[in-house]
């Protein structure tokens, strides 16, 4: 298996796995790894397999989302870090509810998790990402117009963000290169929406979502409740589909809510 690049901010608290969402990167994290680090955790945030600067799994099936989270366990294990909680978006989070299946995690935290959408969402969906896909083929002198107009800055990443303006025009440039280069961008695409999400979590897990989430829609976030009545759901106002650059003082209260019932002795129901 080829090796999950990343970046660690060491503290002596538990330690917490940041999972991106597809064609983005660990800088998609905005301001929530600092906090968490301020809050005294180990954090550890990822670069998936084909995505940032993380090369392709050598293994066939590598880009399934049972083989991802494997992956990622791996990486734990490597690191030293024992069951750490996890904090995933989008792609990521449907990882992190796989974790949380395996139980191989403390808590999951998933933000807006791939995996609840109906045939017609998941058109919706395809079609804002294939559309964000090429668009990040322009040539870099338009996308450094783009992101250096606060009017089309928000145009540009509508679908993701309600506060674009908190993402700096560089970090957004890469953004929209590591979407152009993502070699798991196409795997994931195609072969996300086949995975099914676990039945049953092993650990404390939130689920939460933008109520104004424009790539994976809100109503989706009443088919999580559904599926898995015994995490715990919670709506974020005013977030987009990446709550954690919109709002990351609002996912840290929901990330130190969701750790700290690892002790609980079973889940909460919503």
């Amino acid at each position: 298996m080829a090796t999950i690049e990343h970046t660690r901010l060491r503290g002596d608290g538990e330690p917490v796995v940041l999972v991106h969402g597809i064609g983005h990167r660990r800088e998609a994290w905005g301001r929530l790894p600092a906090l968490l680090h301020a809050a005294g955790h180990d954090v550890v945030v990822v670069d998936l397999p084909g995505f940032g600067r993380s090369g392709p799994p050598s293994a066939p099936d590598g880009w399934s989302m049972t083989s991802t989270a494997e992956q990622v366990e791996r990486l734990a294990a490597e690191l030293g870090l024992e069951r750490p909680h996890v904090v995933g978006n989008s792609l990521g989070g449907l990882v992190a509810l796989e974790l949380a299946g395996r139980g191989s995690v403390r808590t999951a935290v998933a933000l807006a998790p791939a995996g609840f959408a109906s045939r017609r969402h998941l058109a919706v969906a395809a079609s804002t990402l294939l559309a964000l896909k090429a668009g990040s083929y322009l040539p870099q002198r338009v996308h450094r117009a783009v992101h250096r107009s606060p009017r089309l800055h928000a145009i540009a990443f509508w679908p993701l963000y309600t506060r674009p303006e908190l993402v700096d025009p560089e970090t957004s440039l890469g953004d929209t290169l590591a979407l152009r280069t993502g070699r798991g961008f196409w795997p994931h695409l195609f072969g996300s929406r086949r995975h099914r999400v676990p039945r049953e979590l092993a650990v404390p897990t939130t689920i939460a979502w933008g109520e104004r989430d424009r790539l994976l829609l809100p109503a989706q976030a009443q088919t999580a409740r559904e599926r898995l009545p015994h995490a715990e759901h919670v709506l974020l106002p005013g977030c987009g589909h990446c709550p954690q650059v919109d709002d990351p003082d609002a996912v840290l209260a929901v990330a130190t809510s969701t750790f700290a019932r690892a002790a609980d002795p079973a889940p909460s129901t919503s």
